[in-house]
């Protein structure tokens, strides 16, 4: 038996409060590895502090509600807890500009309508002339978008379309049917990331493969950080596209 066992084992079976505080402290690094790797700017709304003290409380969290009997390992379990507790205080901040959340939205719209149109990746060129804008300003919108774009494909994968807004801890409800719909959309995602650029396709393994930074992506690729966050965006908005669509198509079946 490891050292965490007979923890979960004290925690779990005589609610024993110094193992809870030892397994929150032994889980802790989790915390800072998780803020390190969510591509969110911090700002005078949002500090790394504040960041990382919503991940403890995301932390904190995992440790009481894991069932040590289930077949799922704690940092799985808790990875999803913490991005959970940070997603959930930036959406009750409204940090992000109604503007930038109206324009990720159109143009998660225009991507998947061009690529549901020629059953291919949508192009530069053809984003932007859908758009109505030029390369470089495509380019401008998908950094701008970056952030909530991936925030909101990070809210439909925990909790999908409809629960993201109305029921945050959903996910957790043991509700056999929103089990069922997250394998789903994991299988859609997977099947999505295969038919990216290539490019794209090596920034999300890299990211959420490997848990490099887009700052370390960007020295594997031998471009600039923010041509790296430029191609994470534009694969994430594509991505977030085919999965709202295959709810859309779900739901008019």
């Amino acid at each position: 038996m490891s050292k965490t066992d007979g923890l979960w084992q004290r925690y779990k079976q005589r609610n024993d409060a110094q193992a809870r505080e030892q397994l929150i402290l032994e889980y802790a690094h989790m915390t800072k590895f998780v803020v390190d790797r969510m591509p969110i700017r911090t700002s005078a709304v949002v500090s790394y502090d504040d960041l990382l003290g919503h991940a403890i409380v995301g932390l904190i969290d995992a440790v009481e509600k894991f069932d040590p009997s289930r077949d799922i390992k704690f940092e799985t379990y808790a990875n999803t807890r913490i991005r959970g507790a940070i997603l959930d205080a930036l959406k009750s901040l409204d940090w992000i500009p109604r503007s930038v959340r109206a324009t990720e939205r159109k143009l998660r719209g225009v991507i998947a309508n061009l690529e549901a149109e020629h059953g291919r990746p949508a192009s530069d060129e053809e984003i932007a002339g859908a758009m109505g804008v030029t390369i470089d300003e495509m380019n401008n919108i998908m950094s701008d978008v970056g952030q909530t774009a991936v925030l909101s494909l990070e809210e439909l994968l925990l909790y999908g379309e409809e629960t993201a807004d109305d029921d945050p801890t959903a996910s957790d409800s043991g509700n056999p049917v929103i089990a069922i719909e997250a394998e789903e959309r994991k299988k859609v995602l997977g099947k999505a990331v295969g038919e990216l650029p290539e490019k794209e396709k090596l920034v999300v393994s890299l990211y959420y493969n490997d848990s490099l930074t887009l700052k370390e992506i960007a020295k594997v690729l031998g471009v600039t950080e923010s041509r790296a966050c430029q191609l994470h965006s534009k694969a994430v908005v594509r991505l977030h596209g085919k999965l709202a669509r295959h709810q859309e198509l779900l739901l008019a079946a």
